[in-house]
């Protein structure tokens, strides 16, 4: 019998043509979207962690209730000692102290006097250091677009854009002005080693990135950060492994009152998506995914539908056939419904491996969205959005695919028990 129906399909281009080609741009749709929802995700996810927050986070409990502040007055001490520990208790992780400030950052003339200032937002991360991991995780050997790379202690490296807007060349010297962990005035002079283009619009527009130990000697912060990130090896979020460490980490540390007494400056841990309001961002991502599969399901049900009826008003002459030789309307409709999966499954394969095509392409070369967005954005956006293909993606399809297709011919096959079998020998007659 299923040889039989497949032929019938193979035969009568009518009965598959048209509800394949539906199919078959359903799914590509969906999985095209599917693999672009999870690379807008994978990006944001990224190029946050990377540049504001790591996958976990150790903080003072003060410095996290007002992290959105870059409070360094309220920094991590010690730090060696718990970096140390780190390391020692989750080997899997690479951890990388850092310092977040803000300040100015004045470039002098031919006489040493102001010629420019322009406020910037710094990073202090560890260049120096034997197998520092900040040259994987910022990708800054990539992202150097003019002069040269840190070599002493005194450089520093500051966003292209920036560079450009202040006319600034490589070599020139400059001083930052800031204010140190306990309040006073910072002054530190630096020579600008060269310049870097990430392409994530906050970091290009007013970024300075300096080693540690310089940052901690201008704002009078010795051994100690802001914040010390964690980053899984592979770059990917694996958000169950980093609840279980980040609750592993909290149990060991006393849960005080971070306005009284010493907790205020025990440490504790973050997850990515608990910072930067990034939770609600991937639940609203979620939703939407579920949205795009259900609509394409109910709109190509109703096409699918539609076809049907259609079908079935120019089939009832077989059908009164079929039942003239004794099948019965169970029968009929049972067979109804796997032509339909046959359909479905066909124009499912093809509408996935169009949609996956499409999808590698803006994998490997991306789309440059950095017109479109604001240029007072403040999310760590990259400017080349790209798609992702993951196992999921490969079966995503099937599910609008065949669904659509059994429930358009499950409705439509309806319309046959409304009928009386008499009327459909009189029509088989006719």
């Amino acid at each position: 019998m299923i040889r039989f129906l497949l032929k019938g399909l193979l035969r009568d281009r009518s009965r598959s043509s048209f509800p394949v080609l539906i199919v078959s741009a359903g799914v590509m749709l969906t999985v095209f979207l599917h693999a672009w929802l999870n690379g807008t995700i994978l990006n944001v996810t990224q190029s946050t962690a990377q540049f504001k927050t790591g996958y976990v986070n150790v903080m003072t409990k003060a410095y996290a209730a007002r992290a959105d502040q870059i409070p360094n007055d309220l920094a991590l001490l010690g730090v060696d000692t718990l970096l140390a520990s780190l390391k020692q208790q989750f080997p899997d992780l690479l951890w990388a102290p850092r310092i977040m400030f803000g300040g100015l950052l004045d470039i002098p003339d031919e006489k040493g006097e102001t010629k420019e200032q322009t406020p910037v937002s710094g990073l202090g991360v560890d260049l120096f250091s034997p197998n520092s991991p900040e040259w994987t995780i910022l990708n800054i050997r990539s992202a150097l677009v003019r002069g040269h790379l840190p070599e002493k202690q005194g450089e520093l490296l500051i966003a292209d854009e920036l560079a450009q807007r202040l006319n600034i060349q490589p070599g020139q010297k400059a001083t930052l002005i800031s204010s140190t962990m306990y309040g006073s005035m910072a002054l530190e002079n630096f020579t600008i080693a060269g310049m870097l283009r990430f392409g994530v619009g906050p970091m290009d527009r007013s970024a300075v990135i300096a080693d540690l130990s310089d940052i901690r000697q201008a704002l009078d912060m010795q051994n100690g950060a802001g914040e010390i990130l964690g980053f899984f090896r592979d770059n990917l979020y694996h958000e169950e492994r980093a609840n279980a460490i980040t609750a592993e980490f909290n149990a060991e540390y006393p849960s005080n009152d971070p306005e009284n007494g010493a907790g205020k400056f025990s440490p504790i841990m973050e997850t990515l998506r608990t910072q930067s309001g990034l939770s609600e961002v991937l639940d609203i991502m979620a939703v939407y995914m579920r949205i795009i599969i259900g609509v394409f399901v109910f709109a190509m049900s109703v096409v699918l539908w539609n076809a049907g009826l259609t079908g079935s008003l120019r089939r009832y002459g077989e059908f009164g056939l079929r039942l003239a030789v004794g099948e019965n309307k169970g029968h009929v409709y049972r067979s109804l419904i796997v032509e339909s999966l046959a359909v479905g499954v066909a124009g499912s394969c093809i509408g996935t491996a169009i949609g996956l095509a499409f999808s590698y392409y803006l994998q490997v070369h991306g789309i440059d969205i950095s017109g479109a967005m604001p240029k007072e954005n403040a999310m760590m956006i990259p400017d080349v959005v790209r798609a992702q293909i993951e196992p999921a993606t490969f079966v995503i399809g099937f599910l609008p695919g065949i669904l659509a297709t059994f429930f358009g011919s499950a409705i439509a096959g309806i319309g046959m028990y409304k009928r009386q079998t008499a009327q459909l020998f009189k029509e088989l007659e006719t």
